[in-house]
């Protein structure tokens, strides 16, 4: 039988695609690349755009094509054996990767399809070349063989820990349940949550509630479980997996942050850098570590005054020392005091087909395009979904899957990831696909999912990302979408997207009360308008505690004394955070963003773009939030662009100017205070 993984012509045959797939089809794959790169380099004519670059591009997108189901289906199912698949393809693929980064052969071709390249080039083409050649110089392409053949080593090991970081984490999380018969344990979390751990009690065998340490059981406890205790034991569950102080401490990652830190920061020295943080920097918008840091501490000065006054007010709700479990219960409860407005009184309006429903109407508005539901699809789990973007010719110019409720085995967490880039070479073109993954609340014994408001900004967050993929106009795979944009540029468009959560008018298309069918009332927005920004400040010091322990602990790395890294945590939280932690908290041993992800030294980017974002939406806010002209010129500018022009100067062209904090504070709500 041959592999379907091999066919990279049509969308993955997830109804065929088994674990054992996995690795021949990337061996095989990988072999044939390297006949085809020997030959073009053996070939002198093969140093122009068309003859080197173009079959590279090609070859970097069928790879892809062929890798995207092997790392997605480890993500999103509960099989110990794709798990397994992965892990046995990683470092053919992280080996391939360092071997093509590192050919200097191929980096001197490219240098003279650079040199050879007249000025009035195509941006595109010249920003590919470009960004290709940097790759070369930090993957260490000139280093003397001993050191490069060591860098090579460090990519594979990184790559290996950084998987078994996160399967630690899933596991850790997985393993752990809460059990009651105790009405007192569970008052306070709402019905709809109850229900599903009553079902989950009765698979189990027993009586009562049984909870699961997944995010969306998480979260309602912490916002509305009366019982202090079970607030606590749910607490340090979730704030020690994947550490030594977990109930399971065989997914201890404290060897393997110290491993990771380690590497990297020899990596980052053996291609010139003082250390990681100075590495991450070379591909983002930001120039050096001090700009990133002088960012961050002027974010947290001009949120300190407000952050006070947000902590001294939620303290009046209970007579006991504000403890970590208690900020997010009492918050609430100061919400329904002050504003008379719940998390639990909101999501009766946010059944989830309505809200993907007015999400999507929201995007054909803004963009002129038609987003199509396709049953015909092949997908790895029946809740998925899968849709066609049409233009308005209804041709189609993209797609993707939706896998968006929370189950056992499925990795944490929102994202969107690709499974196809958009490619147009040698006439032949490809549309777009990606996967869009959250963890709501699974569809009652009704088939009904309630959001809550904080469910809804995630999922147009993610959709945000999606449109980026998908609505790319560059037809160079390695420039497409996402690709080749500066990583503290990359949360621009999600970011963005998330401000229309918070307009009336996208609400009341995104609401329908589950059981009268009424929209959003206008006084119930106000009351959430008004609740937007209570809490605010307090969230963005959380932000940038990550942001700062992430860039402190890369930057100042010494191979002397090891990461560490709750000593830089715990520095950092005195500097910044207005809570006061539990001792066994280990933040870092489930931080999958800088230990797992891409975000390494990067974690600053998700406010760097939030000011970008906010500045961007304040265009809309001027012109008015359906403005055509204006939604033309960010996808035009913004959207359709990719990689492949300067990312401020992208920015100007919609803006008319670089962006600035005003807008940021003001949305913020710290504007005044600061």
């Amino acid at each position: 039988m041959s592999n379907p993984l091999l066919n990279t012509t049509d969308l993955p045959q997830f109804d065929h695609i088994r674990p054992e797939h996995a690795v021949p089809a990337i061996k095989e794959l990988i072999a044939a690349h390297r006949q085809k790169l020997a030959a073009l380099l053996d070939d002198p004519k093969a140093r122009n755009f068309d003859s080197l670059v173009a079959p590279l591009e090609e070859m970097g997108h069928e790879l892809g094509r062929i890798w995207s189901p092997i790392s997605h289906l480890q993500s999103v199912l509960d099989s110990p054996e794709w798990r397994d698949a992965y892990n046995a393809s990683l470092p053919l693929m992280t080996e391939h990767g360092t071997e093509l980064s590192q050919n200097k052969r191929l980096q001197e071709a490219y240098q003279q399809v650079s040199d050879a390249m007249s000025d009035d080039a195509a941006p595109a083409t010249q920003m590919l070349i470009e960004q290709a050649l940097r790759d070369f110089r930090l993957s260490g392409v000139a280093l003397p063989d001993a050191e490069k053949a060591r860098y090579k080593e460090i990519r594979q090991e990184i790559a290996g820990l950084q998987a078994r970081f996160d399967q630690n984490v899933q596991d850790a999380t997985d393993q752990w349940h809460f059990h009651t018969t105790d009405e007192a344990d569970v008052a306070g979390i709402p019905e709809s949550v109850l229900q599903r751990t009553v079902e989950d009690a009765t698979s189990e065998g027993m009586e009562g509630w049984w909870f699961k340490l997944d995010y969306p059981n998480y979260h309602a406890v912490m916002t509305h479980c009366a019982a202090r205790s079970v607030r606590e034991s749910f607490y340090r569950a979730w704030s020690t997996r994947g550490s030594e102080q977990g109930d399971s401490p065989q997914w201890d990652n404290s060897r393997i942050i110290e491993r990771i830190l380690a590497l990297r920061h020899e990596a980052a020295a053996l291609v010139g850098f003082d250390n990681y943080a100075d590495y991450s920097l070379a591909t983002k918008m930001a120039g050096t570590v001090g700009e990133v840091l002088e960012f961050l501490t002027e974010l947290a000065t001009k949120s300190r005054n407000a952050a006070q006054t947000e902590l001294d007010e939620i303290q009046t709700v209970t007579d006991k020392p504000l403890a970590a479990w208690d900020v997010h219960y009492c918050l609430e409860q100061l919400k329904q005091q002050k504003f008379a407005i719940s998390d639990e009184e909101l999501r009766k309006y946010f059944p989830f087909m309505v809200v993907k429903r007015g999400m999507f109407g929201l995007a054909e508005k803004l963009y002129g395009i038609r987003v199509v539901e396709n049953n015909e699809v092949s997908r790895w789990h029946d809740t998925v979904r899968y849709y066609e973007i049409k233009d308005a010719d209804s041709a189609t110019i993209g797609s993707f899957y939706t896998d968006l409720f929370a189950r056992s085995g499925k990795r944490g967490g929102a994202w969107m990831d690709e499974c196809i880039v958009r490619k147009n070479l040698g006439g032949i073109s490809e549309t777009p696909v990606g996967y869009l993954v959250c963890n709501f609340p699974p569809p009652d014994v009704t088939g009904v999912s309630l959001l809550t408001h904080t469910d809804i900004v995630t999922l147009f967050h993610e959709f945000g990302h999606m449109l980026h993929h998908l609505l790319t106009r560059v037809d160079y795979p390695s420039i497409a979408g996402t690709n080749g944009v500066p990583w503290d540029a990359i949360e621009l468009p999600s970011q963005f997207m998330e401000n229309f959560a918070w307009c009336y008018e996208v609400l009341e298309q995104c609401s329908s009360h589950y059981q009268t069918g009424n929209s959003l009332p206008v006084d119930v927005f106000a009351k959430l308008d008004a609740s937007r920004h209570f809490g605010e400040a307090l969230a963005m010091l959380r932000q940038i505690e990550f942001a700062l322990f992430d860039f402190r602990l890369h930057a100042g790395f010494d191979a002397d004394k090891g990461g560490r890294v709750m000593e830089t945590l715990n520095q950092v939280r005195e500097d910044v955070a207005m809570i006061r932690y539990p001792d066994y908290n280990r933040l870092p041993h489930s931080f999958s963003h800088i230990f797992a992800g891409a975000y390494a030294a990067g974690y600053y980017s998700y406010k760097w773009a939030e000011v970008l974002a906010a500045d961007a939406f304040s265009a809309f806010e001027e012109s008015g939030i359906f403005d055509a002209e204006i939604a033309d010129r960010f996808r035009r500018e913004i959207l359709e662009v990719g990689g492949s022009r300067d990312f401020m100067e992208a920015y100007v062209a919609f803006r008319g100017r670089k962006p600035t904090l005003d807008a940021f504070l003001r949305r913020s709500g710290i504007g005044k205070a600061a």
